[in-house]
């Protein structure tokens, strides 16, 4: 299947995979995709991911992170905020504090991919890919 929008697809397939608490989730392997789960390990969303697959059917196989004996998912939400039809973007000053710095942004900067902390840290801006907490 193809999808114009890969990243709202990863979210979309974390979350439903959070949901029904599987251990795992695929999701297709992009330059973005593989470059926002390694924020999402970095920060300890997850646990950890790896690539399966060869040439253009490459994937992520993503293993989520779960807290205490009910099993409840570590993500509580994921919320896309810059979408195709509507970019969103945020110089150095006006990057966005996720529930008072409880949870996290996403940033494409011209740096790298990077949580809000780490641009503000490297006084960078960028576009807002989504919020994660």
């Amino acid at each position: 299947m193809a999808a114009n929008d890969t990243i709202a697809d990863m979210l979309t397939r974390i979350r439903n995979a959070n949901l029904a608490r599987h251990q795992t989730t695929k999701v297709p392997a992009t330059k973005m995709t593989r470059n926002i789960a390694t924020v999402l390990r970095e920060e300890g969303f997850i646990n950890d991911f790896e690539e399966a697959g060869e040439g253009v059917k490459r994937n992520l196989v993503i293993s989520l992170k779960y807290k205490g004996k009910n099993r409840q998912p570590l993500i509580t939400a994921l919320k896309r905020v810059s979408k195709p039809g509507l970019r969103v973007y945020a110089n150095r000053k006006e990057l966005p504090r996720v529930l008072g710095g409880i949870g996290i942004a996403i940033i494409s900067t011209s740096s790298g991919i990077m949580t809000d902390r780490e641009a503000r840290r490297q006084n960078v801006g960028g576009e807002v890919l989504c919020y994660v907490w």
